[in-house]
């Protein structure tokens, strides 16, 4: 792997692609600043081995150019305060502005660049948008593991501009090196806890998984196409119809190699998708008409967390219910819980996907798991076994 350790920074403009793309309020202020902190060391390595840094990210998906709601400036404060340094803005990611103050850079300044996606050439994977971004500096590094999936401009398609000078970053080497634990060095017995809404965006690692892990452990609404699969009456719970004879066959794979599928066996149903919904619990295959089920009940919360507690290796993507109502949140913090205490006993977990990060930080448990991934789609590809094109393009560029 091509590291920014092994690289001459000193008296270099060094370009790096980060990934701040982080929730704001109605105020303009960051939420959840762990995408901020994740990019640190990268930036604070490249200051005190003698290079200038020129930061340029993506922020939300602006529509048509311009949008200052999703404008990088907001984010200004924060990276000052973090990092005990003033930090140039240009308002614009490529044109005059940002190449006189990328060239006016001196050892240890930071320049920020304006939202990428104000261009849609950034998305396209545009060449000659690349190109412009490379003008701008001497050394390109990517540490925007939360993209690394998409062959975006800033993403892949500069790299060619950066022949020799193409690397890694921390965080970037960080993932990487924790995912690989988990698909290729994985301690036994290895569970994977997978949930969310639909089976649709899982079923290529749900696939994957079966041929790595010895439990693999369905929850949130994705459970629902399952259990009909398996006969069971589910209300009016959501099912993607289309993919039952998948998830069905994903049983019969499961059982075939010798993996334990775990089903949960009770729901919490509710009346209506609301927090201050009616509830009751029932079997998970026995949900009363027009009730749905919104999170694992009690019965399944024990067994999963027993399979969880003697694992040895965890992977979690997914929250168990929909946990962000208050009153339907016990099964994902449960598990959250067991997890900790898995790898309290010395247990390796990774945790990963935007609503299980959530969940973590909810509960004040993101010290508590051995690591946590900034980046959800990017996750789930690599251990689907597909290749990153933000990795690829690095990793090729070497040769």
């Amino acid at each position: 792997m091509k590291s920014i350790d092994l690289y001459n920074l000193k008296g270099k403009r060094v370009i790096v692609r980060v990934d701040f793309n982080v929730p704001l309020n109605e105020r303009f202020e960051i939420t959840d600043d762990t995408r901020i902190r994740a990019a640190l060391p990268t930036i604070q390595k490249i200051l005190s081995a003698g290079g200038s840094v020129i930061l340029m990210s993506h922020l939300g998906r602006p529509k048509e150019g311009r949008d200052d709601k999703y404008s990088l400036r907001h984010l200004i404060p924060t990276l000052e305060s973090k990092l005990h340094i003033n930090v140039k803005f240009a308002d614009d990611c490529i044109g005059e502005q940002a190449h006189q103050l990328a060239d006016s850079l001196q050892p240890g300044e930071i320049l920020l660049l304006e939202n990428l996606r104000f261009y849609k050439e950034e998305t396209k994977g545009d060449p000659n948008f690349a190109k412009k971004l490379a003008l701008l500096a001497d050394v390109y590094v990517n540490d925007a593991f939360g993209t690394a999936h998409r062959a975006h401009a800033s993403t892949a398609i500069i790299t060619q501009f950066f022949p020799g000078a193409s690397l890694f970053g921390y965080l970037m080497q960080d993932e990487l090196d924790h995912l690989e634990k988990v698909t290729t060095h994985a301690e036994k017995p290895f569970t994977a806890v997978l949930g969310g809404a639909k089976v649709s965006g899982k079923i290529e690692i749900i696939n994957n998984l079966i041929n790595k892990v010895d439990n693999l452990i369905i929850g949130g609404g994705m459970m629902f196409t399952f259990i009909k699969a398996m006969g069971g009456k589910v209300g009016s719970s959501l099912v993607e119809d289309e993919l039952i004879e998948t998830a069905r066959q994903a049983l019969e794979k499961a059982k075939a190699n010798g993996v334990k599928l775990l089903i949960p066996k009770d729901v919490v149903a509710a009346d209506q998708f609301s927090n201050d919904a009616l509830q009751q619990i029932c079997k998970a295959d026995a949900i009363p008409d027009s009730w749905m089920g919104l999170d694992i009940g009690p019965e399944t919360i024990n067994e999963f967390t027993e399979v969880i507690i003697q694992s040895k290796t965890i992977l979690w993507n997914g929250p168990m219910g929909v946990f962000e109502f208050d009153n339907f949140a016990t099964g994902t913090k449960e598990i959250a819980l067991a997890i900790a205490t898995a790898t309290a006993s010395g247990s390796y977990s990774l945790v990963g996907g935007g609503d299980s990060v959530a969940a973590v930080n909810k509960y004040n448990l993101a010290d508590k798991v051995s690591y946590v991934s900034t980046g959800g789609g990017a996750m789930l590809e690599y251990i689907e076994g597909k290749e990153l094109p933000g990795v690829k393009a690095i990793s090729e560029e070497k040769k």
